[in-house]
Order: C-alpha cells, then sequence, then structure tokens
C-alpha cells in the first residue's frame, strides 16, 4: 500500500530549475506544484514512472520562463511512499538478536 506525503521548499527563481531537476531524479516525486510568493498557483507538472528525457525537457523550459518571472517561489512536492514496511520500533514484536 502506498501513502502520498506533502512537502513544501521556498526557493529563489534562480534556484528553481535545479531544485526541480534533482526532485525529479529522485524518482519518487509523483507531482510539483509551483507557486508564486503570493501562493498563486503557477504550474502544476504530474509526474510518472516513465517520464525522461526529451519528454521532460519541454517541461523543464516552461519552468525555465517561470523562473524568469519571479524572484521567489515555493515548491510542493508529492510523494508515494510505500507503507508497508514496517520497523521493528513501529511493530509489536521483538527486535531480532544480531
Amino acid at each position: 500500500m502506498t501513502k502520498t506525503t506533502r512537502e513544501e521548499f521556498n526557493v529563489s527563481g534562480d534556484a528553481l530549475i535545479g531544485k526541480v531537476k534533482e526532485l525529479v531524479g529522485e524518482g519518487n516525486v509523483r507531482r510539483i506544484i509551483i507557486k508564486n510568493k503570493d501562493d498563486k498557483q503557477l504550474v502544476e507538472l504530474p509526474l510518472t514512472i516513465g517520464v525522461v528525457g526529451a519528454i521532460l525537457a519541454p517541461v523543464l523550459a516552461a519552468v525555465g520562463a517561470i523562473a524568469a518571472l519571479v524572484t521567489e517561489c515555493s515548491i510542493i512536492v508529492e510523494r508515494e511512499v510505500d507503507d508497508t514496511s514496517r520497523t521493528h520500533k513501529d511493530s509489536n514484536q521483538p527486535h531480532p538478536k544480531e
């Protein structure tokens, strides 16, 4: 079972493309939303497992255009996290001896 989590990063316009590239490279990001400092949504990028290379180039070009227009923005990241793996600390089972 997967669970969706959200994170928010505040970045300058200059750092926007680098941060988006970093997030896309992580692989578990499902959606990136970019908002301006007034909390207005500028773009929403749904990402799927197969998005790479040539498909991603126009998206990054659009992000670059946004970066040129804003001085400060926030990036909201939605990730899918595998919720089926539990640690021994989280379970009621005794810790195994090593």
